[in-house]
């Protein structure tokens, strides 16, 4: 099908922008928006508890042979593990980007199903969690009561019973997390009390187990030929407390019998009561919400809105629910703000195009193509499963300026036709496209050419790079469509040359600025024309410039800031809390309480949420804490004083006093599932396998080497071996001596002081644990083991202080590991006017300075992507100046003529670098983007050049000339370009073709017209080429003696 086609049927033309809108307005309303796409890893946790454990134990016992197991699984790239002294432990195994996540965990759990024979049957009975870690977190909700009419326990276990639930079933909800501890059977034993009746705490496990069952107990009179056939029900597991407080301990000799409520009290409490949370100041609880990958974000909260409306109107009196953060807020801003931007780039560009083409006809032409190219662009991603997220957004904003490019080509070079005399839009149109097609596809395609490899890197780059690219290619390959297609149809239809001046119609004022503008534009042509003959004659200057911005360009991409991502106010702030080692839960809640009295009258925070004995950095630990601030809306902060920035900067001027606590406050990062934080996460290993306190040594120096870099605001890390422990030691031998073990000694204590799960109970339609430990009076210091008894053979009752030996020494509170390697988690924050790249620089310096052979350190999170993200830049730039040359060489079959249009990338690096380094940007992931699309640009621009100047080669110009005349893209019978100032002789009445005075010489508009239909354009650019009359070659005397008269009226000089 050739172009004349569209030209001669434009309905067909039409139908195809128009099928193209109609796909891209369908997909639009059914593409997901989200903030950013799934960019962060796929990430797999393992967790489980040994109750009773202190971290060292949970880490030998539990996480090596997991670790062990789990390493080397299948598109593993690192993990991590973090094991704490209430038992608890976790293992978090990050994949390579692209990894199918529900593979993954698959993949992991095959490999922890091998381990778990190699567990403590503690641990195998409570059960090993293996599940997908959703990256995306859309909302944080809080229940609380601002009247303290009801405990946190209810409010955490009336979320997870009545709202938990019907959120989970949202559509696109992947996770639904609340922050706090399920009911749980509390039986809580007086040892003094079982020792009367000589029991230990396995006598009341063993009545649990025996009682509190489930049973199939059959049907009577099945298979019969009774008239009835009756189901036998056992009563199953008890519900109440005062049911299990009735369960049958030991019959006594009396015949009475021993029941569990006389020897324990019990009662429906907690399972844990290692944390506690308030809202605002008051009891409550804390829920993330987390979204499935490909929903659509703007939908789910709208969805969970809805539902947290109509809960709110059930809730009992006293109960409040509210969101403390939403990612639809700052959603919103964006996508507005981005939308706004879009809306003006479009009118600002329809504008520039109507100054230079100077016709409101002309104008529409490329307005439409904008209007399809960007609607087809829809289709496109939701074809190759994009969202509509703020990357892709942002490709589209910036797109803008590129598929107008190819409509205006098409309407310039038909203006042209209409200046070179042509009064037929047909004509002109058909006549105009079988110069600039070529030029279209060729531009087109080389511009398509610099996103496509970038698009297919690895990691996170590669995530940023593909929507970003993949979505500006696209809309540009349909703009070309469209220019080959619906603008020449268009072209012909509706476009229609200017007025001419010698008609003696009244002119109209698009004709009046037409004139106009052209006159001033010219005038400034013909100064740009001067200039580029002036580096003609100096080349060197053009060579020297050539090699000196290659250099700068070096030098520039070396020192220039750099950052993956650049942080943004989200509106939400984090703060992570450290009480000194060894602090009670007690103890740190009222050290949080100080900290919330001195930031609530903060008036940009809005609200906030208290946890204590949870911190973000240490995980679960009675010593730790963390705030999760909501700011106000950003119309309600205009400021500067406003920013999140100087928010956090109050806040640590408002708790400089505390002395009882450390904090860390840190803004949420841009960027969901590498870590809760922005700033630097890295992690001090012990690759030697040392002890730790010589690795906390280490880490120390390391910390403080860094907090002396003026690249580093802050560097920080929860880790403290200073916590204060016992170390039991039991005799064996006076255990020998007694008949019994030390494994009966350490079950007494087990049961007693570190809690057992021993049995479970149906209740509210869920499954909760039966938990038996001594009663907190009962266990408050060391003194409490010689009123806890341990039975003999003889079946009398010793306390179990006389086989127990307790030694003071200090220890860690967790322990982490990284990769197999005991580590120490490092966090920090780069000074104001430094980058992170800048911060991992100075880390990367440091570390050689402090860490001796056998310690090392990695670096995780999202630290981790830019550090290794950081030889990209150079990578991205080679392989698309590669890819380009390539298409190049093959469209040109020459070597040489690329190396021209390559020529201009690296000035025009340069200029963006430099720009960059004076206003202090950082070279990040947006940065890249534009740069990509600059050298595409570079590219294109000089393509057309490049053909400008061949074809007029063909007609015989010398490649000075060529040059000079490709830049403004004129005419070849434009007066500068040949050997004598036609113009001039023009102005004269003196005819090029006959090279005679005429009489019939009339100035039309903007060029000379002569009876022998020869037009010289003494100002129009145009694409049209025709050849310059040859002044060297042989003529006849008469035109010899005709030239050499003009050249003396004149004074023309030969060039």
């Amino acid at each position: 099908m050739k172009l004349r086609t569209f030209i001669d049927r434009p309905i067909l033309a039409c139908v195809i922008s128009v099928l193209i809108l109609m796909l891209g307005l369908i997909s639009l309303f059914n593409l997901p928006m989200e903030q950013y796409p799934d960019i962060a890893p796929p990430t797999v946790m393992v967790s489980t508890s040994y109750t009773g454990a202190n971290a060292e134990t949970v880490q030998k016992s539990v996480i090596v042979p997991l670790e062990e197991a789990i390493n080397g699984v299948e598109n593993m790239t690192y993990m991590t593990s973090t094991s704490t002294n209430n038992g608890s432990g976790s293992i978090t195994v990050y994949f390579k980007q692209g990894t199918d996540p529900d593979m993954a965990t698959i993949n992991t759990k095959n490999r922890v199903s091998e381990a778990e024979g190699l567990l403590p049957a503690e641990v195998t009975k409570v059960g090993v969690t293996v599940e997908k870690r959703q990256n995306s977190t859309l909302k944080i909700l809080t229940l609380y009561s601002p009247d303290n009419s009801y405990d946190q326990t209810f409010i955490n276990n009336y979320f997870k019973i009545n709202i938990e639930p019907r959120l989970s079933r949202i559509t696109g909800v992947g996770n639904v997390n609340v922050m706090g501890g399920d009911y749980a059977m509390r039986i809580w034993l007086n040892p003094q009390v079982m020792a009367q009746y000589s029991l230990v705490p396995d006598d009341v496990i063993s009545a649990l187990g025996d009682q509190n069952v489930e049973a199939a107990t059959g049907t009577l009179g099945e298979d019969s030929e009774n008239t009835y056939q009756y189901t036998l029900k056992y009563r199953g597991r008890y519900e109440t407390s005062e049911e299990f407080g009735n369960i049958v301990i030991k019959s006594l000799a009396n015949g009475e019998v021993l029941r569990l409520k006389d020897i324990a009290k019990v009662e429906l409490g907690a399972q844990s009561y290692a944390y506690n949370s308030e809202i605002n100041g008051h009891p409550g609880a804390t829920c993330m919400v987390s979204q499935t990958a490909g929903s659509n974000a703007n939908e789910i909260i709208q969805e969970i809105d809805k539902l947290t409306e109509e809960i709110s109107k059930e809730l009992p009196k006293g109960l409040v629910l509210s969101d403390l953060m939403s990612t639809k807020d700052f959603l919103d801003a964006s996508i507005h703000e981005v939308v706004k931007t879009l809306i003006e780039a479009i009118l600002l560009v329809i504008l520039v195009v109507y100054v230079f083409l100077q016709s409101v006809r002309s104008t529409i032409i490329p307005a439409v193509s904008i209007i399809v190219s960007l609607i087809g662009t829809f289709a496109f991603l939701y074809l190759a499963g994009f969202s509509l997220n703020l990357l892709t957004l942002f490709a589209l904003v910036l797109v803008i300026g590129t598929v107008v490019d190819d409509a205006i080509v098409v309407v310039e070079a038909v203006q042209a036709k209409f200046d070179e005399g042509e009064r037929s839009p047909y004509k002109a149109t058909t006549g105009a496209m079988d110069g600039i097609a070529a030029a279209i596809v060729t531009t087109s395609l080389v511009f398509m050419a610099v996103f496509i490899p970038s698009s297919f890197m690895g990691g996170t780059s590669g995530t940023f790079y593909m929507q970003f690219g993949l979505t500006m290619a696209v809309a540009v390959g349909i703009s070309a469509i469209n220019a080959l297609t619906l603008s020449p149809a268009l072209c012909a239809l509706i476009m229609t040359p200017h007025i001419d001046t010698t008609t003696g119609q009244k002119l109209s004022f698009s004709t009046r600025f037409h004139h106009a503008f052209e006159a001033s534009f010219n005038r400034l042509i013909l100064r740009y024309k001067n200039g580029v003959k002036w580096f003609f004659r100096r080349k060197w200057v053009v060579g020297t410039a050539l090699v000196a911005s290659m250099a700068l360009l070096a030098v520039l991409m070396k020192t220039t800031k750099t950052g993956l991502v650049p942080d943004e106010d989200m509106g939400c702030i984090f703060m992570n809390v450290t009480t000194p080692p060894g602090s009670s839960l007690s103890q740190t809640i009222k050290a949080m309480s100080e900290v919330e009295n001195s930031i609530k009258d903060i008036p940009q925070i809005m609200s906030y949420s208290n946890v204590s004995g949870y911190s973000m950095m240490g995980g679960q630990a009675p010593s730790g804490g963390m705030l999760i601030i909501r700011l106000k809306p950003w119309e309600e902060r205009p400021e500067k004083k406003d920013e999140i920035n100087a928010v956090i900067a109050e806040i640590y001027k408002r708790t400089a006093n505390i002395k009882s606590a450390k904090l860390f406050v840190f803004a949420q990062p841009t960027i969901m599932g590498y870590g809760m934080g922005s700033g630097f996460e890295l992690y001090v290993q012990d690759r030697a396998g040392g002890d730790i306190n010589t690795l906390q040594k280490y880490t120390t120096d390391f910390i403080a080497a860094l907090n002396q870099r003026p690249e580093i605001q802050m560097a920080y890390t929860s880790f403290d071996t200073k916590f204060p422990q016992y170390t039991v030691e039991v005799d064996a031998a006076r255990c020998q001596r007694a008949g019994i073990t030390t494994t009966d000694v350490l079950s007494v204590l087990s049961g007693f002081i570190g809690g057992n799960y021993s049995s479970n109970l149906n209740r509210f339609s869920k499954l909760y644990r039966v938990m038996v430990q001594a009663d907190k009076v009962y266990r408050l210091d060391k003194d409490a083991l010689n009123n806890m008894f341990v039975r003999t053979p003889s079946g009398e009752m010793a306390p179990i202080g006389q086989f127990v030996t307790l030694t003071k020494v200090y220890g860690t509170e967790t322990l982490t590991r990284f990769n197999l390697y005991n580590s120490i988690q490092v966090n920090g924050l780069p000074a104001d006017g430094y980058s992170t790249g800048e911060a991992i620089a100075a880390i990367e310096e440091v570390a050689k300075q402090t860490l001796p052979v056998g310690y090392g350190y990695e670096f995780g999170g999202i630290t981790r992507e830019e550090a290794g993200s950081g030889s990209n830049t150079i990578i991205i730039f080679a392989i698309c100046i590669i890819f380009v040359f390539l298409i190049l060489c093959a469209l040109y079959e020459s070597i040489f003529v690329p190396l021209a249009v390559m020529l201009s990338v690296p000035f025009g690096l340069m200029g963006s670098f430099l720009f960059a380094k004076m206003w202090g940007l950082e070279n990040n992931i947006y940065m890249q983007t534009g740069l990509i699309m600059l050298i595409g640009l570079l590219a294109k621009t000089a393509i057309l050049l490049t053909e400008y100047a061949s074809a007029r080669r063909r007609q015989g110009m010398t490649i000075a000339q060529a040059a000079v005349s490709a830049s403004r893209c004129p005419p070849a019978s434009d007066p500068d370009d040949g050997p004598y100032h036609d113009h001039r002789i023009a102005s004269a009445g003196i005819c090029f073709r006959c090279w005679s005075k005429r009489k019939h010489l009339t100035r039309s508009r903007n060029s000379w017209r002569y009876d022998c239909g020869y037009t010289c354009f003494a100002f129009r650019c145009s694409d049209l080429v025709y050849r310059v009359p040859d002044f060297t070659g042989k003529t006849n005397a008469g035109t010899q003696k005709r030239r050499g008269l003009i050249r003396k009226q004149f004074q023309i000089k030969k060039r």
